[in-house]
């Protein structure tokens, strides 16, 4: 076994390659879940019943249908119906981007739900617009109640991007399956893997604690 891990420690330059794609695409999916989840959770808190149908529907499907199917649909699929051609790396930007919008708005819509009605009715009374007290009053407060919820969405999101190695996107999990490849090893490339996804996580975990901390202790300053 030690004889094992000595020959996968040749590859170690595509163990860190594949380190650098799965850290990008957790931060890119994170980036663009979190975005697509703000109109998401607007919608949901809509007094338009259509909109907020839409908001209800897109979270029901995209939370409901594995992710491995969305993207499968989105590589494979789709783009054969319509006769174009997508890089395995762009589908799997938009699958979990997706995918991760869908939870992350549901822990948005709570957040802003939880905020104090009284500061709503404040903000109209002295003219402030709809968009302005939500961008400016009620989101901010709403990312500070949520990010423990964020914390979980992104570790999610750096263990779902092994999917996206099925898919030929050269993440951590399909550098272990080329490693196993090409020398025939099966069980060190593995747990090579799993030790780094474990330690990545766990560094992930530590720093959003510590932010947590600090955002708690400035909130017990300003009470």
């Amino acid at each position: 076994m030690i004889e094992n891990f000595i020959t996968i420690s040749n590859y170690a330059g595509r163990y860190l390659h594949g380190i650098g794609i799965t850290l990008y695409m957790t931060v890119m999916c994170v980036a663009g879940g979190f975005l697509l989840s703000i109109p998401l959770a607007l919608m949901k808190i809509s007094k338009i019943k259509a909109l907020k149908l839409i908001g209800y529907i897109y979270t029901d499907i995209f939370r409901s249908v594995p992710a491995l199917v969305i993207l499968y649909l989105s590589y494979f699929a789709i783009p054969s119906v319509l006769k174009v051609t997508i890089s395995a790396s762009f589908a799997a930007f938009i699958t979990l981007s997706m995918v991760s919008a869908a939870y992350t708005s549901e822990a948005l819509r709570g957040g802003v739900e939880a905020i104090d009605v009284g500061q709503k009715e404040a903000a109209k009374a002295l003219g402030v617009s709809y968009n302005r007290t939500m961008f400016d009053i009620v989101l901010p407060q709403s990312l500070r109640a949520i990010l423990p919820s964020l914390v979980n969405e992104t570790v999610g999101n750096l263990k779902s991007t092994s999917l996206i190695s099925i898919i030929g996107v050269t993440d951590l999990m399909r550098v272990s399956r080329q490693v196993m490849a090409d020398t025939y090893i099966m069980f060190e490339p593995l747990v090579v893997a799993a030790i780094v996804y474990y330690i990545l996580v766990k560094i992930l975990s530590y720093f959003a604690q510590k932010l947590e901390q600090n955002l708690g202790r400035s909130a017990r300053k300003l009470t």
